[in-house]
Parts: structure tokens; sequence; C-alpha cells
């Protein structure tokens, strides 16, 4: 599909999610992975994408092909004049026939062009106590305006979508279901390097089985009532020797996690890893004994697919999206309840036939997701958004 039969449909691609200070988050391994996939793609569909670049930003690791012409923007390196107007200014005068922005991070100001935005979930409005009052106003204001200006929105899920709904009363015909994808030559059900996990282990001082959960730790992760239902189980059974390992960076009011995790008065080992590189993080992700995903609230959970791809027994909460994201195969509980969450950690420590079921099933699951799928669903939308203005 093309919105002339001269030419291709002119796709201008805002990276501000690309800044290498975004790197451990999911909007960042999102727009890297369609945008790496849509410079495979784009020439084949009659589309040329422009991404914009500049020094501090992890697009300029593209180099130009057919069908995807990067664009140095110095106005990139100015992150506040890029979110508040410099971005949109910037894809205005590439005379693009869509804009698409991967996150509701920069501010929308119109334009005779298409406007796509994908929304990763609706944490400001449904979840308030995620961030400081401040930066909550901002991106509600973010949000908000990407939603009502966007001639179409992805949400990358159902959850999202009805979020979106219930929400903002936004008409159904303007949003698409996406679902994101995950690196499968990372997270797979293949052995870890045995050299390097065991550098990770030792660096970490993981000497026993553990249950692992990783990914950005913020309130809405759930983390003080895990680390509660941890040593809960502990106590009921004195004869379980477990860790409980907490990959990645601290986020929002992380120092409370810090302490709860540093708590002596109970048993129970708590490890913050901090940040691990991906190929680190798949291999002692596959170490692990279980996977637990306490979460409150999430649009779509790449960690989740992540643990399930490696077939490691994973359990979840049974909020938001983590019974459709997981296909319901997993086993799930009330995030709220520490006992309920305890005792779901023990049912699966406790039997060998019910990891290997889950181990099974998780990994059978995942393969519903990939990137490039994911990018193939996300071109359409952005064509039929740009014949639609034309």
């Amino acid at each position: 599909m093309t919105v002339t039969a001269n030419r291709n449909v002119v796709i201008a691609f805002d990276t501000w999610t690309l800044a290498r200070e975004f790197r451990n988050r999911g909007i960042y391994v999102y727009a890297r992975e369609v945008l790496g996939q849509l410079r495979e793609i784009a020439a084949q569909h009659g589309a040329e994408v422009r991404p914009f670049v500049c020094n501090d930003n992890e697009a300029a690791d593209f180099s130009t092909t057919a069908g995807f012409r990067p664009v140095n923007s110095a106005l990139l390196r100015h992150s506040r004049l890029w979110r508040y107007g410099g971005g949109w200014l910037s894809s205005l005068r590439q005379k693009p026939d869509v804009i698409f922005s991967p996150s509701a991070s920069t501010l929308q100001i119109g334009s005779r062009a298409a406007t796509v935005t994908t929304i990763h979930d609706v944490t400001p409005v449904l979840m308030p106590n995620f961030a400081e009052e401040k930066l909550l106003r901002r991106m509600r204001f973010f949000l908000s305006r990407a939603v009502r200006t966007s001639d179409r929105l992805i949400a990358i899920s159902e959850s999202c979508k009805r979020d979106l709904l219930r929400v903002y009363g936004v008409p159904e015909s303007r949003i698409t279901v996406v679902y994101s994808g995950y690196d499968k030559s990372l997270f797979n059900t293949c052995p870890p390097d045995p050299q390097l996990s065991k550098t990770l282990l030792q660096k970490h001082g993981l000497e026993r089985p553990y249950v692992f959960h990783h990914g950005l730790m913020q309130p809405r992760k759930n983390l003080k009532r895990l680390i509660e239902a941890f040593r809960l189980l502990l106590s009921r059974r004195r004869d379980l020797d477990v860790d409980l390992v907490l990959a990645g960076p601290l986020g929002w009011r992380g120092e409370e996690l810090v302490a709860a995790a540093a708590d002596s008065t109970t048993r129970g080992r708590v490890i913050l890893t901090g940040a691990l590189a991906d190929d680190e993080l798949a291999a002692v992700l596959k170490s692990a004994t279980m996977v637990a995903i306490p979460s409150l609230y999430e649009g779509f959970c790449l960690p989740l697919v992540e643990s399930i791809a490696c077939g490691v027994p994973t359990i979840a909460a049974n909020t938001s999206c983590l019974p459709e994201i997981s296909g319901s195969v997993l086993r799930y509980f009330d995030p709220e309840s520490v006992d309920e969450m305890a005792a779901s950690m023990e049912n699966v420590l406790e039997s060998d036939a019910l990891r290997k079921e889950l181990a099974m099933r998780g990994a059978a699951r995942a393969q519903e997701f990939d990137w490039r799928k994911s990018a193939e669903q996300t071109l359409q939308v952005l064509l039929e958004a740009a014949q639609a203005v034309s």
C-alpha cells in the first residue's frame, strides 16, 4: 500500500526512547527492535523509514539501506527541547506521510501528516503512586495528549486496549493490538554458556537454588511483597534452602526495596544484582529454579515472556495483561496476598512434575511472540494511517 503511485510512503520515526539512559527499560527494547525490523522490511512494502539520530542516541547504530535513511538532528541531544516540540518540528521538515512515536513520550503539536503512537500501558493513571508527583503529572499530560491527538494507536496487549477504552473513551476503531516480541537468540531453552554462568554465579554469590525476578525495580512491580512472601515461605518450610535474586536497576523508591532486602531479622537471603548485560541476564535467568512475576500492573511484561521462553518454571500475578500474555498456562496468585504468593512458590518448589509442566507450557506459549511479526503488523498500521490521511 502506498500514498501515491509515484513514491514510497515516508515514515518519520521518533527515536527519543533510544537514548542510552533508557537501555534497561521496556520502551527502549521495543523501539530498538521494531526499528531494526522495519529497516529490513520497509522497502519491500513501499515505505521509507527515516529515524532521527545523534551521537547520544543508539538509533545511530543502524546504517542506511534501501527503504531506511537515518536523519541527523542536533535537537535530539536536548531531551527537554525534543520532547516539547523539537521532535515534531524535526519530523515535519522531512515532509513525512506518517509520524511514528514508539511511546507517548514526546509532545504532538499537530500536522498534516498522519500520526501513530504506541501505548505501552496506562500506568500514570491507574498506578498513581509509581512515581514522584512532578514526573507523574508530566507523564499523564504526554499520555493524554498522545491518546487524543494520534490518528491511530497501537496497544501492546488486549488488556492495554481495554484500559485505553475505559480511561479515555477512545473509539475502538483507532486502536490496534500488536504484541511485542523478544530476543530469541538470547532467551531460549538452550543451556547457558557454562563458563559465563560459573563466573556470574560466583560474582553474585549464588551458591543455592534461587527464585528469580528481573526488570526495573519500582513500586508497581510489587517486589516488597515478593520479599515478604519469600521469607514467609522459608519461615514455614525450614527444609527449603533457596535464595531470592532480584536483577535490574533501581527505580522510584528503590531505597525501600534495598532496605527490605537487607533486613536480617528473618530467614531468607535476598540478592540484588543490579542491571545486567543481556547475555548475563539470560545466563542467570536460565540457571534459576523458578521465576515469580508479582506485578500489580503491566502493559505487556517482557520479563515474563523472556522467562517462559527460557523454559524456567514461572508463576505470575492474576492482574492486568499477565494471564493474557502467558496464555493462562501458568500458576497465578493475588498480588496483594503475601500468603497466596508464598503458597504458589511453595507449590512449584516442592513439585518436580509441576516445574516441568510450567516450563514446557510456558516455552510453547513464548513462540507466539516475534519481533518480525510485530514490525510487520506495525508497518501495516502506519501505511493504513498514511493512506487514510492522504
